[in-house]
């Protein structure tokens, strides 16, 4: 009997945790549960361009960590690149995301331009597996921000090319638009954008549809979250691809080679038709 009641209790144990396991899918849709977050710039990198009032690296640590505290909430293991204003080279900060497998890898950041009208939001990516993720962080953020939907990008950034994991940097403003930098200057707002890149980190919907439109970039229409793995939308834009620069100076060394050689030709037939012209004319006409 004991043996008997002892079988039963084990056989229910099972059961239960395989109900807990089905009863939770989400972690295992996931596209990972360990995040690297990369505040941009710190230190003596203030970030942003020259004589720029707000600097670029306090905004971006202080989302970095709200960032950082939700995803905690959320069960996710977090991994900074920084966590105080101090200096982290482009190499040590892809070292770090290197290092952690199974992770993705987000970037903060904020524009900035020497025309204060610039303004709006937009996402960049480089690795195929990261497409889906930069549209859902994108979608989010655009939909809980007052910005222009400036779209998603694919950039060779070396934060994002230099990675073995997906990852996203997102530029969450300018700081030199009058009304985009109050904005970031108030918590509230700074918090609304890490909630934003947590809603998308997670793969939820976007709370709100919107996004102001715009002649130069397609707003944001579809809300819905994407497949992590496969996704192409609207909001992409496509970019002429970036041409490398052994490409590039081999391309000019050719063209200098070509305008040389013209050049020689027409000097070479400017000087033949001079001798003719020379030769025609009469001795006693000065030149």
């Amino acid at each position: 009997m004991p043996h008997r009641f002892y079988h039963l209790s084990f056989v229910i144990t099972w059961l239960s945790v395989a109900g807990l396991a089905y009863a939770l899918p989400s972690q295992k849709n996931r596209p990972s549960t360990i995040v690297v977050i990369d505040a941009g710039h710190g230190g003596f990198d203030r970030g942003g361009i020259h004589g720029q009032r707000i600097a670029e690296k306090n905004m971006t640590l202080d989302v970095a960590l709200r960032l950082r505290k939700k995803l905690l909430a959320a069960s996710y293991h977090v991994v900074m690149t920084r966590d105080s204003d101090v200096f982290v080279p482009l190499p040590g900060r892809v070292a770090i995301a290197n290092s952690n497998r199974n992770a993705i890898f987000i970037c903060i950041h904020f524009n900035s331009a020497t025309r204060t009208e610039a303004n709006g939001v937009e996402t960049y990516y480089y690795r195929r597996d990261a497409m889906a993720l930069a549209a859902n962080i994108h979608r989010n953020v655009i939909a809980g921000a007052p910005s222009e939907n400036r779209g998603i990008r694919r950039r060779g950034y070396y934060v994002l090319r230099k990675t073995t994991r997906p990852g996203v940097l997102v530029e969450c403003g300018f700081l030199t638009n009058p009304a985009e930098g109050q904005l970031a200057l108030t918590s509230d707002y700074r918090d609304k954008l890490a909630q934003e890149i947590t809603r998308g980190i997670l793969g939820k919907p976007a709370l709100v549809a919107r996004a102001p439109a715009s002649r130069y970039y397609p707003p944001a229409t579809e809300a819905e979250a994407q497949p992590f793995n496969s996704y192409v939308g609207t909001d992409f834009i496509k970019v002429p691809p970036e041409r490398s620069t052994a490409g590039h100076r081999k391309r000019s060394k050719g063209a200098r080679s070509k305008k040389s050689s013209n050049h020689r030709t027409a000097q070479k037939t400017k000087s033949s038709g001079s001798a003719t012209a020379k030769k025609a004319m009469p001795e006693h006409v000065e030149d």
